[in-house]
């Protein structure tokens, strides 16, 4: 039988670095070849980790442009099918789910062979596993969020028979099983609550994230209750025995030189000689660049790179920022032009967080897309904490002690009704996160996208909406599956 992975051929790995994952084409090997040995081993892990770099672009497309956080740019209106909440079976707006079934792959072949791999330390055996079994939860959690039901696969594909490629969907019910066992397993293996150089591969920590993000959902859209918050807010709190805390300056999370950061959990890392991000989508094109702009501007935008203006911070989020919120011009930055009586005139913004740096005279988009942060998790504990009918405030606070600094006393968070803390929480994410790929599914867990959306905002009651059409190539591909109702 043969296995097709992603080698990391020309590359190193070990134990505590993941700075490079340039990779050679996909090999095709078999078992007789492979999975002999401890470096067959880092190796399949490296590869696992290249098929997330992947689909970083389609992890941001599907948790955050549905939302209204995104309008078009300069040059973006034809790319805003998920935008306006269009999507059908022909143009579903996003890629479709064979990118993600194959990091599920890549996760069930190390879970298959691994242990029958002799290692030098066992405790790097049990970390591997533990890093595949994060990863298939991590997977199948933003699978099953958006496109509900799913084809289970927890055998590795190495065979083309039919009763391997024909599968049908399974109830999201026991997608969801499948992710909570997985999360308990890599929670057993990881060794300790250490992190890789770089923070870009799955550990302890960032698996106890995801941990608290998945109990969370479950809670407020399948049922959970009680039971899950707590499990959910345990996890969470989990998180705070590793190497983690905010750092004291906002921007400082996000600068290229400072990679892998305290705050980082989890974030897929990018190099020089390396494919970019996608963020260059939200980088205002050469061909825009107005000649009348002020210096500052000037040193803002250039050199522009692979810019294309495709998207932009919309204005019905830019203008929820107060002024003195340090986290808005860390977000996105406004372009105006100055005509010839010397009047400021808003033209387009670009994006801050991700804005990769300079190489060569030119401008990479190389920053790391961030999975999860500490922010995020303070945030999510104050979820929790609220829909048990506990006091959010200290999380909420330490988030805003960084945001507004001396400016804090007035923007102190006090608790309220549950009502009204939630709307303070989804919020807060809203300033937090921007542009982290959160907000679509921070809408559909308050169970606030009709409302705040623009596009749905006429569409109340077509539940349906909550979750993206499955695309025709895939349903021409597996005949057993059906296609999601109301598409």
């Amino acid at each position: 039988m043969k296995i097709y992975i992603v080698l990391a051929t020309s590359l190193i790995w070990s134990g505590a670095c993941t700075d490079n994952l340039d990779v050679d084409p996909t090999s095709v090997i078999t078992t007789n070849s492979f999975w002999k040995s401890e470096n067959d081993a880092e190796g399949a892990l490296m590869g696992m980790y290249v098929e997330l770099r992947g689909v970083a672009q389609a992890l941001h497309q599907v948790g955050e442009h549905r939302s209204e956080v995104l309008s078009p740019g300069l040059f973006g209106e034809g790319v805003f099918i998920l935008h306006r909440n269009e999507m059908n079976a022909d143009t579903p707006g996003h890629p479709d789910w064979s990118a993600f079934y194959r990091i599920i792959n890549s996760a069930n072949l190390i879970i298959k062979y691994v242990p029958d791999i002799s290692f030098a330390s066992e405790s790097r055996k049990h970390d591997i596993l533990a890093q595949a079994h994060a990863m298939r939860a991590y997977i199948y959690f933003v699978m099953t969020k958006t496109w509900g039901d799913l084809i289970i696969r927890t055998e590795p594909t190495e065979g083309f028979g039919a009763d391997v490629t024909l599968r049908e969907r399974v109830s999201q019910t026991e997608v969801f099983q499948l992710i909570k066992q997985d999360l308990d397993l890599a929670l057993q293996l990881f060794p300790d609550q250490g992190f890789s150089l770089g923070r870009s591969v799955w550990s302890k920590p960032a698996t106890n994230a995801l941990k608290g993000d998945v109990y969370l959902w479950t809670a407020k859209r399948l049922g959970g209750g009680n039971n899950d918050l707590e499990t959910a807010l345990s996890a969470l709190n989990e998180v705070d025995q590793a190497d983690v805390g905010l750092l004291a300056d906002f921007e400082d999370v996000f600068a290229f030189e400072n990679k892998g950061n305290r705050e980082i959990l989890l974030s897929i890392r990018h190099q020089d000689l390396e494919p970019g991000n996608y963020l260059w989508f939200m980088w205002i094109i050469g061909a825009a660049a107005p000649s009348n702009i002020d210096q500052a501007t000037r040193d803002k935008i250039f050199p522009i790179g692979g810019g294309q203006g495709l998207m932009i911070t919309s204005d019905l989020v830019r203008s929820q920022f107060s002024s003195d919120d340090s986290r808005r011009d860390v977000s996105f930055f406004e372009i105006h032009t100055i005509d010839e009586n010397g009047q400021r005139n808003y033209l387009t913004n670009i994006q801050q967080k991700f804005q990769g740096t300079i190489i060569g005279g030119n401008r990479v988009f190389l920053s790391d897309p961030i999975l999860y942060r500490y922010a995020d998790v303070l945030l999510m504990k104050a979820e929790a904490k609220n829909a048990l009918g506990m006091d959010p405030s200290e999380e909420m606070n330490l988030v805003r002690q960084r945001a507004y600094g001396s400016h804090f006393p007035q923007h102190a968070f006090e608790n309220r009704s549950r009502e009204e803390n939630d709307e303070a929480i989804l919020q807060e994410r809203l300033f937090e996160l921007l542009h982290e790929g959160k907000r679509w599914w921070d809408l559909v867990r308050f169970g606030k996208a009709f409302e705040l959306v623009p596009a749905l905002q006429n569409r109340q009651g077509q539940d349906h909406l909550l979750l993206f059409p499955i695309a025709n190539t895939v349903l021409s591909q597996e005949p057993l599956v059906e296609q999601n109702p109301g598409y």
